[in-house]
């Protein structure tokens, strides 16, 4: 069903921000001030009205965030396409045990919105492939996604 708001994450979106996935993230340029968007990978659902994700702590992201902290998640799940809309802080400059100097970035939920346009579902949600080392992908995922879950 289309257009419908939420003050936080309904259990589907919840669950499936559980587990890296693909996502995209919307921040303010803070050169532009246009819209800048990114894809991403490690983010987990704190709880209902919060979520962290872990990014290169020198990214443009941090750069948008620190001067405009105004962010969206879209995230193609349970059928649809909805935007998680929140304002944003570096929680963790670097994430401990992982190899990267990655940040941990929380996002508190102001709405979470099904954006999907009316009448249609998605039958198809996107699938990726690392293309790298897949046993060091594999490791490095799971120290992130590890350490998100202790922050």
């Amino acid at each position: 069903m289309a257009n419908q708001v939420e003050p936080k994450l309904i259990k589907p979106l919840y669950d499936q921000l559980q587990k890296e996935r693909f996502v995209t993230l919307s921040t303010v340029d803070f050169e532009t001030n246009g819209p800048n968007v990114s894809a991403i990978s490690w983010i987990l659902a704190k709880d209902e009205e919060t979520v962290y994700f872990a990014v290169d702590n020198r990214s443009r992201i941090i750069q948008n965030i620190q001067n405009n902290n105004k962010v969206v998640v879209n995230i193609i799940a349970n059928e649809s396409t909805y935007s998680i809309a929140g304002e944003a802080a570096v929680k963790v400059e670097k994430l401990e045990e992982v190899p990267l100097k990655l940040a941990l970035v929380e996002i508190k939920i102001s709405e979470v919105r099904d954006v999907m346009f009316y009448g249609s579902k998605i039958t198809v949600e996107p699938e990726y492939d690392k293309t790298y080392d897949k046993d060091a992908a594999a490791r490095l995922d799971n120290q992130v996604m590890e350490a998100m879950r202790k922050a």
